[in-house]
Protein backbone atom coordinates (compact mmCIF):
# COMPACT_ATOMS: atom_id res chain seq x y z
CA UNK A 1 0.00 0.00 0.00
CA UNK A 2 2.73 2.25 1.14
CA UNK A 3 4.60 2.11 -2.32
CA UNK A 4 1.64 2.96 -4.48
CA UNK A 5 0.77 6.28 -2.63
CA UNK A 6 4.60 7.29 -2.87
CA UNK A 7 4.07 6.66 -6.83
CA UNK A 8 0.87 9.17 -6.66
CA UNK A 9 2.49 11.82 -4.68
CA UNK A 10 5.87 11.86 -7.09
CA UNK A 11 3.51 11.77 -9.96
CA UNK A 12 1.37 14.41 -8.34
CA UNK A 13 4.49 16.82 -7.49
CA UNK A 14 6.04 16.71 -10.94
CA UNK A 15 2.90 17.15 -12.55
CA UNK A 16 2.62 20.50 -10.62
CA UNK A 17 5.95 21.47 -11.48
CA UNK A 18 5.08 21.13 -15.23
CA UNK A 19 1.89 23.53 -14.45
CA UNK A 20 -0.14 23.50 -17.22
CA UNK A 21 -4.10 23.90 -16.47
CA UNK A 22 -5.68 20.52 -17.29
CA UNK A 23 -3.05 18.78 -15.25
CA UNK A 24 -3.51 21.21 -12.43
CA UNK A 25 -7.23 20.70 -12.49
CA UNK A 26 -6.81 16.91 -12.60
CA UNK A 27 -4.61 16.85 -9.28
CA UNK A 28 -7.24 18.89 -7.77
CA UNK A 29 -9.46 16.61 -9.15
CA UNK A 30 -7.68 13.51 -6.99
CA UNK A 31 -7.17 15.17 -4.43
CA UNK A 32 -10.69 15.87 -3.74
CA UNK A 33 -12.10 12.58 -4.05
CA UNK A 34 -15.33 11.53 -5.49
CA UNK A 35 -17.40 14.70 -4.70
CA UNK A 36 -20.22 15.19 -6.97
CA UNK A 37 -19.70 18.91 -9.35
CA UNK A 38 -24.04 18.75 -9.08
CA UNK A 39 -24.12 22.32 -8.31
CA UNK A 40 -25.72 24.10 -11.11
CA UNK A 41 -24.76 27.69 -12.53
CA UNK A 42 -28.17 29.08 -11.03
CA UNK A 43 -27.59 27.49 -7.57
CA UNK A 44 -23.69 28.99 -7.07
CA UNK A 45 -24.78 32.58 -8.52
CA UNK A 46 -28.02 32.36 -5.43
CA UNK A 47 -24.98 30.31 -2.58
CA UNK A 48 -23.09 33.65 -3.23
CA UNK A 49 -25.81 35.62 -2.87
CA UNK A 50 -26.75 33.98 0.59
CA UNK A 51 -23.82 34.42 1.70
CA UNK A 52 -23.30 37.58 1.29
CA UNK A 53 -26.83 38.72 2.62
CA UNK A 54 -26.83 37.22 5.73
CA UNK A 55 -28.74 37.50 9.23
CA UNK A 56 -26.52 40.49 10.36
CA UNK A 57 -28.37 42.53 8.05
CA UNK A 58 -31.67 41.81 9.36
CA UNK A 59 -30.34 41.75 13.21
CA UNK A 60 -27.27 43.71 13.43
CA UNK A 61 -28.10 46.70 11.42
CA UNK A 62 -30.13 48.01 14.73
CA UNK A 63 -27.11 48.12 16.69
CA UNK A 64 -24.61 49.86 14.40
CA UNK A 65 -27.19 52.35 12.97
CA UNK A 66 -27.43 52.96 16.92
CA UNK A 67 -23.21 53.07 17.28
CA UNK A 68 -22.52 55.15 14.11
CA UNK A 69 -25.23 57.02 12.75
CA UNK A 70 -26.20 57.65 8.70
CA UNK A 71 -22.51 57.39 8.60
CA UNK A 72 -23.06 53.57 8.91
CA UNK A 73 -23.37 53.81 5.19
CA UNK A 74 -19.62 54.58 4.62
CA UNK A 75 -18.82 51.60 6.72
CA UNK A 76 -20.65 49.29 4.94
CA UNK A 77 -19.31 50.89 2.00
CA UNK A 78 -15.83 50.23 2.76
CA UNK A 79 -16.03 47.22 4.32
CA UNK A 80 -18.19 46.13 1.25
CA UNK A 81 -15.01 46.75 -1.05
CA UNK A 82 -12.46 44.98 1.40
CA UNK A 83 -14.56 41.51 1.24
CA UNK A 84 -14.64 42.40 -2.34
CA UNK A 85 -11.04 42.13 -2.75
CA UNK A 86 -11.21 39.04 -0.56
CA UNK A 87 -13.60 37.41 -2.70
CA UNK A 88 -11.98 38.31 -6.29
CA UNK A 89 -8.26 37.13 -4.66
CA UNK A 90 -10.29 34.13 -3.64
CA UNK A 91 -12.23 34.00 -6.82
CA UNK A 92 -8.57 33.71 -8.62
CA UNK A 93 -7.10 31.18 -6.85
CA UNK A 94 -10.24 28.86 -7.19
CA UNK A 95 -9.98 29.28 -10.76
CA UNK A 96 -6.68 28.33 -10.59
CA UNK A 97 -7.68 25.91 -8.36
CA UNK A 98 -10.76 24.57 -8.16
CA UNK A 99 -10.83 22.16 -5.00
CA UNK A 100 -13.68 21.92 -1.95
CA UNK A 101 -10.57 22.34 0.45
CA UNK A 102 -10.58 26.02 -1.26
CA UNK A 103 -8.67 28.50 1.17
CA UNK A 104 -7.09 25.76 3.33
CA UNK A 105 -5.92 23.57 0.62
CA UNK A 106 -4.27 27.16 -1.00
CA UNK A 107 -2.49 27.91 2.37
CA UNK A 108 -0.85 24.46 2.49
CA UNK A 109 0.26 24.77 -1.35
CA UNK A 110 1.63 28.72 -0.87
CA UNK A 111 2.27 28.94 2.71
CA UNK A 112 2.75 25.94 4.55
CA UNK A 113 0.79 22.84 5.92
CA UNK A 114 0.94 24.75 8.92
CA UNK A 115 -1.25 27.28 7.95
CA UNK A 116 -3.83 24.86 6.09
CA UNK A 117 -4.10 22.73 9.66
CA UNK A 118 -4.80 26.00 11.06
CA UNK A 119 -7.23 27.64 8.54
CA UNK A 120 -9.46 24.12 7.94
CA UNK A 121 -9.71 23.52 11.52
CA UNK A 122 -10.66 27.03 12.54
CA UNK A 123 -13.17 27.53 9.68
CA UNK A 124 -14.47 24.24 10.59
CA UNK A 125 -14.89 25.46 14.52
CA UNK A 126 -15.72 28.89 13.30
CA UNK A 127 -19.05 27.56 10.88
CA UNK A 128 -19.53 24.77 14.39
CA UNK A 129 -20.35 28.12 16.11
CA UNK A 130 -22.06 29.60 14.08
CA UNK A 131 -24.20 27.10 13.21
CA UNK A 132 -24.95 26.75 17.02
CA UNK A 133 -25.67 30.24 17.14
CA UNK A 134 -28.28 30.14 14.15
CA UNK A 135 -29.91 27.21 15.27
CA UNK A 136 -30.37 29.24 18.75
CA UNK A 137 -31.81 31.81 16.95
CA UNK A 138 -34.36 30.09 15.30
CA UNK A 139 -36.06 28.85 18.75
CA UNK A 140 -35.46 32.29 20.13
CA UNK A 141 -37.57 33.76 16.68
CA UNK A 142 -40.28 30.68 17.03
CA UNK A 143 -41.08 32.66 20.30
CA UNK A 144 -43.13 34.76 18.08
CA UNK A 145 -45.39 32.66 17.38
CA UNK A 146 -45.21 29.77 20.52
CA UNK A 147 -44.06 31.69 23.27
CA UNK A 148 -43.82 28.43 25.13
CA UNK A 149 -42.32 26.28 22.96
CA UNK A 150 -38.76 25.34 24.55
CA UNK A 151 -36.35 26.37 22.82
CA UNK A 152 -34.07 23.49 21.86
CA UNK A 153 -37.21 21.99 20.08
CA UNK A 154 -37.06 24.45 16.85
CA UNK A 155 -33.42 23.93 17.07
CA UNK A 156 -33.59 20.33 16.97
CA UNK A 157 -35.86 20.24 14.07
CA UNK A 158 -33.51 22.42 12.04
CA UNK A 159 -30.77 20.24 12.66
CA UNK A 160 -32.16 17.14 11.69
CA UNK A 161 -33.99 18.19 8.40
CA UNK A 162 -30.77 20.24 7.61
CA UNK A 163 -28.92 16.82 8.04
CA UNK A 164 -31.01 14.61 5.96
CA UNK A 165 -31.39 17.39 2.57
CA UNK A 166 -27.61 17.34 3.17
CA UNK A 167 -27.13 13.52 3.01
CA UNK A 168 -28.99 13.30 0.11
CA UNK A 169 -26.94 15.05 -2.61
CA UNK A 170 -24.75 18.37 -3.05
CA UNK A 171 -27.73 19.61 -5.57
CA UNK A 172 -30.37 19.78 -2.46
CA UNK A 173 -28.01 21.86 -0.27
CA UNK A 174 -28.12 24.30 -3.65
CA UNK A 175 -31.22 23.89 -4.03
CA UNK A 176 -32.54 24.56 -0.16
CA UNK A 177 -30.32 27.73 -0.27
CA UNK A 178 -31.35 29.25 -4.26
CA UNK A 179 -34.55 29.14 -2.48
CA UNK A 180 -33.78 30.31 0.67
CA UNK A 181 -31.67 33.59 -0.74
CA UNK A 182 -34.44 34.09 -3.23
CA UNK A 183 -36.81 34.77 0.17
CA UNK A 184 -34.03 37.46 1.51
CA UNK A 185 -33.82 38.96 -1.71
CA UNK A 186 -37.45 39.51 -2.20
CA UNK A 187 -37.74 41.09 0.97
CA UNK A 188 -34.79 43.80 1.08
CA UNK A 189 -36.28 44.42 -3.29
CA UNK A 190 -39.26 44.82 -1.79
CA UNK A 191 -38.17 47.22 1.35
CA UNK A 192 -35.94 49.24 -1.20
CA UNK A 193 -39.03 49.60 -3.52
CA UNK A 194 -41.66 50.29 -1.11
CA UNK A 195 -39.64 52.80 0.45
CA UNK A 196 -38.70 54.35 -2.68
CA UNK A 197 -42.46 54.84 -3.49
CA UNK A 198 -42.72 56.88 0.44
CA UNK A 199 -39.59 59.08 -0.17
CA UNK A 200 -40.36 59.67 -3.70
CA UNK A 201 -44.19 60.58 -2.87
CA UNK A 202 -43.41 62.33 0.59
CA UNK A 203 -45.39 59.31 2.40
CA UNK A 204 -46.29 61.08 6.21
CA UNK A 205 -45.74 58.74 9.20
CA UNK A 206 -45.45 58.34 12.45
CA UNK A 207 -41.70 60.37 12.48
CA UNK A 208 -42.80 62.82 9.64
CA UNK A 209 -41.81 62.91 6.19
CA UNK A 210 -39.75 60.51 4.84
CA UNK A 211 -37.19 62.61 3.65
CA UNK A 212 -33.37 62.62 2.41
CA UNK A 213 -32.74 65.16 5.04
CA UNK A 214 -33.18 62.51 7.66
CA UNK A 215 -29.80 61.71 6.90
CA UNK A 216 -28.13 64.70 8.12
CA UNK A 217 -31.03 66.87 10.52
CA UNK A 218 -30.34 64.39 13.48
CA UNK A 219 -26.97 65.34 14.78
CA UNK A 220 -25.56 65.32 11.07
CA UNK A 221 -24.49 62.41 9.21
CA UNK A 222 -21.82 61.63 11.73
CA UNK A 223 -23.18 62.42 14.49
CA UNK A 224 -21.04 59.84 17.07
CA UNK A 225 -18.00 61.37 15.33
CA UNK A 226 -14.68 59.15 14.43
CA UNK A 227 -15.32 57.10 17.30
CA UNK A 228 -18.63 55.84 16.39
CA UNK A 229 -18.13 54.82 13.03
CA UNK A 230 -14.98 52.66 14.64
CA UNK A 231 -17.57 51.05 16.92
CA UNK A 232 -19.63 50.30 14.32
CA UNK A 233 -16.75 48.67 12.06
CA UNK A 234 -16.86 45.38 13.45
CA UNK A 235 -20.43 45.03 13.24
CA UNK A 236 -20.40 46.11 9.62
CA UNK A 237 -17.22 43.32 8.94
CA UNK A 238 -19.28 40.45 10.40
CA UNK A 239 -22.00 40.95 8.22
CA UNK A 240 -20.37 39.99 5.16
CA UNK A 241 -19.22 36.80 6.67
CA UNK A 242 -20.20 33.76 5.18
CA UNK A 243 -18.91 34.88 1.23
CA UNK A 244 -15.94 33.28 1.25
CA UNK A 245 -18.32 29.81 1.68
CA UNK A 246 -18.54 30.77 -2.36
CA UNK A 247 -14.95 29.11 -2.40
CA UNK A 248 -16.04 25.76 -0.95
CA UNK A 249 -18.27 24.73 -3.80
CA UNK A 250 -15.23 25.18 -6.17
CA UNK A 251 -15.01 21.38 -6.36
CA UNK A 252 -18.92 21.02 -6.47
CA UNK A 253 -19.53 23.23 -9.47
CA UNK A 254 -20.86 21.98 -12.72
CA UNK A 255 -19.09 24.49 -14.37
CA UNK A 256 -16.17 26.49 -12.31
CA UNK A 257 -14.31 28.40 -14.96
CA UNK A 258 -17.85 30.01 -16.10
CA UNK A 259 -19.63 29.84 -12.85
CA UNK A 260 -17.17 31.15 -10.02
CA UNK A 261 -16.10 34.13 -11.93
CA UNK A 262 -19.64 35.15 -12.76
CA UNK A 263 -20.46 34.81 -8.87
CA UNK A 264 -17.61 36.18 -7.55
CA UNK A 265 -17.58 39.24 -9.67
CA UNK A 266 -21.52 40.18 -8.57
CA UNK A 267 -20.80 40.16 -5.02
CA UNK A 268 -19.55 44.28 -5.33
CA UNK A 269 -22.98 45.24 -7.34
CA UNK A 270 -24.99 42.86 -4.54
CA UNK A 271 -23.11 44.60 -1.63
CA UNK A 272 -23.96 47.84 -3.21
CA UNK A 273 -27.58 47.14 -3.97
CA UNK A 274 -28.47 45.21 -0.86
CA UNK A 275 -26.51 46.58 1.97
CA UNK A 276 -26.11 50.11 1.20
CA UNK A 277 -29.30 50.81 -0.72
CA UNK A 278 -31.52 48.85 2.42
CA UNK A 279 -30.14 50.80 4.84
CA UNK A 280 -30.18 54.32 2.71
CA UNK A 281 -33.99 53.61 2.90
CA UNK A 282 -34.59 52.81 6.18
CA UNK A 283 -32.53 55.54 7.30
CA UNK A 284 -34.45 57.81 4.88
CA UNK A 285 -37.60 56.81 6.36
CA UNK A 286 -37.03 56.91 10.01
CA UNK A 287 -34.73 59.03 11.44
CA UNK A 288 -31.82 56.86 12.77
CA UNK A 289 -31.91 58.49 16.50
CA UNK A 290 -35.78 56.96 16.29
CA UNK A 291 -34.70 53.10 16.17
CA UNK A 292 -34.71 51.22 18.58
CA UNK A 293 -30.96 49.00 18.81
CA UNK A 294 -32.45 45.77 19.92
CA UNK A 295 -34.86 45.59 17.12
CA UNK A 296 -34.31 44.47 13.26
CA UNK A 297 -35.06 47.80 11.62
CA UNK A 298 -36.73 46.00 8.92
CA UNK A 299 -39.95 45.57 10.93
CA UNK A 300 -40.07 48.70 11.95
CA UNK A 301 -40.10 49.96 8.20
CA UNK A 302 -42.62 47.22 7.36
CA UNK A 303 -44.75 48.20 9.87
CA UNK A 304 -44.42 51.98 8.55
CA UNK A 305 -46.01 50.55 5.40
CA UNK A 306 -49.46 49.32 6.52
CA UNK A 307 -48.46 45.89 5.53
CA UNK A 308 -50.52 43.41 7.54
CA UNK A 309 -48.94 41.02 9.84
CA UNK A 310 -45.74 42.81 8.52
CA UNK A 311 -44.24 41.74 12.26
CA UNK A 312 -44.38 37.67 11.13
CA UNK A 313 -43.32 38.48 7.41
CA UNK A 314 -39.99 39.72 9.01
CA UNK A 315 -39.75 37.30 11.85
CA UNK A 316 -40.17 34.40 9.17
CA UNK A 317 -38.02 36.06 7.08
CA UNK A 318 -35.49 36.08 9.56
CA UNK A 319 -35.65 32.38 10.28
CA UNK A 320 -35.58 31.68 6.44
CA UNK A 321 -31.71 33.84 6.88
CA UNK A 322 -30.83 31.86 9.95
CA UNK A 323 -31.60 28.32 8.68
CA UNK A 324 -29.48 29.43 5.55
CA UNK A 325 -26.65 29.75 7.89
CA UNK A 326 -27.45 27.19 9.26
CA UNK A 327 -27.46 25.19 6.00
CA UNK A 328 -24.37 26.73 5.15
CA UNK A 329 -22.54 25.78 7.93
CA UNK A 330 -23.48 22.19 7.52
CA UNK A 331 -22.23 21.81 3.89
CA UNK A 332 -18.87 24.19 4.88
CA UNK A 333 -17.78 22.14 7.73
CA UNK A 334 -18.64 18.67 6.13
CA UNK A 335 -16.22 19.69 3.01
CA UNK A 336 -13.67 21.37 5.02
CA UNK A 337 -12.93 18.39 7.47
CA UNK A 338 -13.13 16.16 4.03
CA UNK A 339 -10.65 18.14 2.17
CA UNK A 340 -8.48 18.25 5.47
CA UNK A 341 -9.12 14.25 5.88
CA UNK A 342 -8.01 13.97 2.35
CA UNK A 343 -4.48 15.79 2.80
CA UNK A 344 -3.78 13.59 6.17
CA UNK A 345 -4.91 16.98 8.41
CA UNK A 346 -7.53 14.86 9.89
CA UNK A 347 -8.18 11.67 10.73
CA UNK A 348 -8.24 9.37 7.67
CA UNK A 349 -11.62 7.71 8.08
CA UNK A 350 -13.31 10.65 7.45
CA UNK A 351 -11.92 10.71 3.74
CA UNK A 352 -14.94 8.13 2.32
CA UNK A 353 -18.22 9.47 0.69
CA UNK A 354 -21.55 7.66 0.71
CA UNK A 355 -23.38 6.23 -2.45
CA UNK A 356 -24.40 9.82 -3.73
CA UNK A 357 -21.23 11.37 -3.24
CA UNK A 358 -21.67 12.85 -0.22
CA UNK A 359 -18.18 13.15 2.64
CA UNK A 360 -21.74 11.79 5.31
CA UNK A 361 -19.04 11.04 7.83
CA UNK A 362 -17.55 14.18 8.29
CA UNK A 363 -20.88 15.78 7.84
CA UNK A 364 -22.29 13.62 10.68
CA UNK A 365 -19.33 15.08 13.10
CA UNK A 366 -20.39 18.01 12.49
CA UNK A 367 -23.52 17.46 12.98
CA UNK A 368 -22.79 16.16 16.39
CA UNK A 369 -21.35 19.24 17.62
CA UNK A 370 -24.20 21.24 16.25
CA UNK A 371 -26.36 19.12 18.50
CA UNK A 372 -24.09 20.14 21.45
CA UNK A 373 -25.43 23.11 20.97
CA UNK A 374 -29.20 22.11 21.02
CA UNK A 375 -28.06 20.25 24.57
CA UNK A 376 -26.55 24.08 25.78
CA UNK A 377 -29.98 25.46 24.14
CA UNK A 378 -32.49 22.82 26.71
CA UNK A 379 -29.49 24.09 29.48
CA UNK A 380 -28.10 27.38 28.88
CA UNK A 381 -30.92 28.88 26.65
CA UNK A 382 -30.57 32.67 27.15
CA UNK A 383 -26.79 32.74 26.81
CA UNK A 384 -25.98 30.18 24.60
CA UNK A 385 -26.26 32.79 21.19
CA UNK A 386 -23.88 34.85 22.86
CA UNK A 387 -21.48 32.28 23.49
CA UNK A 388 -21.45 30.79 20.48
CA UNK A 389 -21.17 34.05 18.00
CA UNK A 390 -18.50 35.89 20.35
CA UNK A 391 -15.61 33.65 18.11
CA UNK A 392 -16.86 33.67 14.98
CA UNK A 393 -15.36 37.22 13.90
CA UNK A 394 -11.95 36.10 14.98
CA UNK A 395 -11.84 32.86 12.98
CA UNK A 396 -13.25 34.56 10.04
CA UNK A 397 -11.04 37.41 10.23
CA UNK A 398 -7.89 34.94 10.25
CA UNK A 399 -9.72 32.94 6.97
CA UNK A 400 -9.87 36.61 5.34
CA UNK A 401 -6.13 37.60 6.08
CA UNK A 402 -4.98 33.48 4.95
CA UNK A 403 -6.89 34.18 1.75
CA UNK A 404 -5.07 37.33 0.97
CA UNK A 405 -1.26 35.94 1.74
CA UNK A 406 -1.73 32.99 -0.89
CA UNK A 407 -2.84 35.16 -3.28
CA UNK A 408 0.13 36.89 -2.74
CA UNK A 409 2.30 34.09 -2.72
CA UNK A 410 0.67 32.78 -5.54
CA UNK A 411 1.41 35.80 -7.85
CA UNK A 412 4.93 35.97 -6.78
CA UNK A 413 4.99 32.04 -8.08
CA UNK A 414 2.88 33.02 -11.38
CA UNK A 415 5.97 35.76 -11.86
CA UNK A 416 8.32 33.66 -11.32
CA UNK A 417 7.00 30.95 -14.22
CA UNK A 418 6.42 28.21 -11.57
CA UNK A 419 2.31 28.28 -11.83
CA UNK A 420 -0.09 28.98 -14.29
CA UNK A 421 -1.55 32.48 -14.52
CA UNK A 422 -5.71 32.70 -15.30
CA UNK A 423 -7.46 35.37 -16.80
CA UNK A 424 -10.14 36.36 -13.66
CA UNK A 425 -8.29 38.12 -11.76
CA UNK A 426 -7.54 40.33 -8.49
CA UNK A 427 -7.70 44.09 -9.44
CA UNK A 428 -4.61 46.29 -8.34
CA UNK A 429 -2.61 43.07 -6.76
CA UNK A 430 -0.74 43.86 -4.93
CA UNK A 431 -1.15 46.64 -3.74
CA UNK A 432 -4.95 45.64 -3.09
CA UNK A 433 -3.52 42.65 -1.06
CA UNK A 434 -1.79 45.06 1.09
CA UNK A 435 -4.30 47.45 1.98
CA UNK A 436 -6.81 44.46 3.10
CA UNK A 437 -4.08 43.02 5.24
CA UNK A 438 -4.08 46.61 6.76
CA UNK A 439 -8.32 46.98 7.29
CA UNK A 440 -7.90 43.09 8.45
CA UNK A 441 -4.90 44.49 10.96
CA UNK A 442 -7.39 47.60 12.19
CA UNK A 443 -10.31 45.35 12.90
CA UNK A 444 -7.43 43.39 15.04
CA UNK A 445 -7.16 46.45 17.11
CA UNK A 446 -10.64 47.09 17.63
CA UNK A 447 -11.21 43.59 18.55
CA UNK A 448 -8.95 43.44 21.29
CA UNK A 449 -9.71 47.08 22.69
CA UNK A 450 -13.89 47.17 22.49
CA UNK A 451 -14.55 44.86 25.89
CA UNK A 452 -17.52 43.72 24.04
CA UNK A 453 -15.29 41.65 21.34
CA UNK A 454 -12.21 41.55 23.59
CA UNK A 455 -13.25 38.00 25.24
CA UNK A 456 -13.39 36.38 21.50
CA UNK A 457 -9.85 38.12 20.60
CA UNK A 458 -8.53 35.88 23.47
CA UNK A 459 -10.68 32.56 23.53
CA UNK A 460 -9.24 32.48 19.48
CA UNK A 461 -5.64 33.11 20.40
CA UNK A 462 -6.34 30.37 22.63
CA UNK A 463 -7.34 27.91 20.02
CA UNK A 464 -4.84 28.86 18.27
CA UNK A 465 -2.39 28.13 20.63
CA UNK A 466 -3.60 24.56 21.08
CA UNK A 467 -4.26 24.01 17.18
CA UNK A 468 0.18 25.06 17.06
CA UNK A 469 0.94 22.35 19.68
CA UNK A 470 -1.56 19.59 18.01
CA UNK A 471 0.49 20.09 15.12
CA UNK A 472 3.75 20.59 16.69
CA UNK A 473 3.45 17.35 18.09
CA UNK A 474 1.43 15.39 15.52
CA UNK A 475 2.72 17.12 12.09
CA UNK A 476 -0.42 15.93 10.17
CA UNK A 477 -0.18 16.18 6.49
CA UNK A 478 3.60 15.94 6.19
CA UNK A 479 4.23 13.63 3.55
CA UNK A 480 6.70 10.74 3.82
CA UNK A 481 9.71 11.17 1.91
CA UNK A 482 10.08 7.68 -0.27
Amino acid sequence: MDGPRVGKANVALATDAASPPEALREVAASKTGNLSRGLQDRQVQFIAIGGAIGAGLFLGAGEAIHKAGPGLLLDYAVSGMIVFLIARALGELAVYRPVSGSFASYATEFIGPWAGFLTGWSYWLNWVLAGIAEISAIGIYFHYWFPHLPQWIPALCAVAVLYTANMIAVRVYGEIEFWLALIKVITILALIAMGSVMILFGVWGAHGIANFSNLWAHGGFFPNGFSGLLLALPIAVFAFGGTEILGLTAGETKDPGKSLPKAFNGVVYRILIFYIGALLVIMTLTPWDQLDPTASPFVTVFARTGLPASGAIINFVIISAAVSSCNSGMFGTSRMLYAMACAKQAPGFLARVNARKVPSRCLAVSVAMMLVGVLLNYLMPAEVFTYAITGVLAFLIWTWAIIIISHLAYRRAVRAGTKPGVAFRLPGAPATNWIVLGFIALILVLMASNPDTRIAFYTSGAWFAVLVGIYLVARPGRRKRP
